[in-house]
């Protein structure tokens, strides 16, 4: 299930940066006396009573304001509101209540968030300020007095958030349903795709980049199997005016990864590789999840017998950094190796949660020491004593060895390969834990 989103907003200079280092346990957000600091918003991980959720830091909101940053610091906190479950609307008890509050209120109110009133900078311990009772007036419900300095009431905000959560519900058990998330830039097909698997127009498509806001679950069966398909927003480039929406794409394609089995990376064929292929698939391999290549609207290019050989060769050099991910030429327009998706989806979730015998490991492990001796330095030979895989999706394998430091990034590689080679480990990152004797 995904996290709950909680998002801190409030005007300039009331300490939501503060709070949001507070509730997360590190100084990530800059704080600052000067109104504005905080300009983007920022994500933390956070947790309360066992739940876990993510934390947004927003850029103060001036909603009269006709500066242009402020403007987009506005609209960055919108987006923030679109995504949150919950809004901790964030004020000064020093200041008392001032017209901007009552405008950000208002705003608040409109969007139908459920929203948690705080009064920040009462540092004393005990009774409330007189200048406390005042913030009743926002309409806002029972205010809470906390100190973002010193966290003082942060355990009674929190557990007044964590009461609009939605219920935790218990895992699925349906090991058979594979989940799918599709992935990439605006505008690359994934919503065609998933119309195109269902037989029907379940997503909004339009030419227009960044129709598709939310992530949508589509549950689909067949003769491959169980599925359920997750259609998100796409990612937007970095450099444009409009960076608040791909800022937006990626929580969701995260939140959306987080979920999935199986990550189906659109490319754009009539584009080809762009900055925003590259961070979208290096998030899905960051989070070890199994990936694909998908590159859609391959009717739309010109071409002749040699075309996708060298848009392969290509592509195997822009994506060098998962070289494991199979690639599959589609057209989610004309169904054109749609259907050969399903089987590629199947056997990357298999190899993602592929669990392999010690002993099968280790005789893979003796065989490629002997074909290619352990690196030395300075008379010493790395010995590798033995293999053991720790954990699935992605599988990982602890080597237990005389010294980590002789352990070469590019030995690991080769012994990667191996068990690649063995096993077949196709679409699914490899990762290593490795581990001195001695070591706990």
């Amino acid at each position: 299930m995904a996290k709950p989103v909680v998002a801190i907003v409030g005007r300039p200079n009331v300490g939501k940066s503060t709070l949001f280092n507070k509730l997360i346990g590190q100084r990530l957000s800059i704080v600052d006396d000067t109104p504005g600091v905080t300009r983007d918003r920022i994500y933390g991980e956070c947790q309360w009573n066992g739940r876990s959720f993510t934390l947004v830091d927003t850029g103060g909101i001036e909603p009269q304001s006709k500066d242009i940053i402020l403007s987009q610091m506005r609209r960055q906190a919108n987006l923030a509101i679109d995504t949150a479950d919950v809004i901790i609307l964030v004020t000064d008890v020093r200041t008392g209540v001032v017209a901007t509050d009552k405008d950000v209120a208002d705003m608040l109110q409109k969007s139908g968030r459920p929203v948690v009133l705080c009064v920040n900078k009462c540092d004393s311990i005990g009774e409330a300020p007189a200048e406390f009772y005042e913030f009743y007036n926002l309409g806002l419900g029972d205010p809470i007095q906390i100190s973002s300095v010193h966290g003082h009431g942060t355990g009674d905000l929190l557990d007044a958030v964590s009461q609009f959560f939605p219920p935790e519900e218990e895992e699925e058990d349906d090991g058979e349903i594979i989940r799918v998330a599709v992935i990439g830039k605006p505008n690359s097909g994934k919503s065609s795709l998933i119309n195109r698997i269902i037989g029907e127009e379940r997503c909004i498509v339009s030419d227009i980049a960044g129709t598709t806001r939310d992530a949508i679950d589509t549950r689909l069966q067949n003769e491959h199997g169980s599925f359920i398909f997750i259609d998100t927003a796409g990612l937007r480039r970095k450099s444009r005016i409009d960076d608040a929406i791909e800022k937006y794409s990626i929580l969701r394609a995260k939140m959306a990864i987080e979920r999935a089995d199986v990550c189906v990376i659109m490319i754009d064929a009539t584009q080809g590789f762009t900055e925003q292929d590259s961070k979208v698939a290096g998030l899905a391999h960051e989070a070890g999840k199994g990936c694909i290549i998908a590159v859609n609207k391959w009717d739309a290019v010109q071409k002749d017998d040699k075309t996708m050989q060298e848009f392969r060769k290509k592509l195997d050099i822009d994506f060098s950094f998962m070289p494991y991910a199979p690639m599959l030429f589609i057209s989610a327009k004309t169904g054109q190796r749609v259907d050969s998706l399903f089987a590629t989806i199947k056997k990357v979730a298999n190899n993602n949660a592929m669990r392999i015998t010690t002993g099968t490991l280790n005789d893979v492990l003796a065989q490629a020491t002997a074909r290619l001796q352990p690196p030395t330095d300075k008379g010493r030979r790395l010995k590798i004593f033995y293999m053991t895989q720790a954990s699935t999706k992605p599988p990982t394998f602890v080597c237990f060895v005389n010294s980590a430091d002789l352990f070469h990034f590019s030995y690991q590689r080769y012994l990667e390969n191996r068990i690649r080679e063995t096993f077949g480990l196709e679409g699914t990152p490899v990762r290593f834990l490795v581990r001195e004797r001695g070591d706990k």
